[in-house]
């Protein structure tokens, strides 16, 4: 029997203070969006960085 595709989307998470997309992740399509505390260069401090889609 052939596998089901689970349904996945590429997501970028950028920082609140600069904009920057920093951070690639791949999830699991719906549920909110993510608040990750990540590492930001240009900064060089943790921001928080939020979830966005690339159009």
């Amino acid at each position: 029997m052939a596998k089901s595709k689970k349904k996945v989307e590429v997501v970028f998470l950028a920082c609140e203070e600069t904009g920057d997309l920093n951070y690639t992740i791949r999830r699991k399509t719906g549920g909110e969006k993510l608040k990750l505390s990540k590492y930001c260069p240009r900064l060089r401090k943790h921001t928080l960085h939020v979830e966005k889609k690339k159009r």
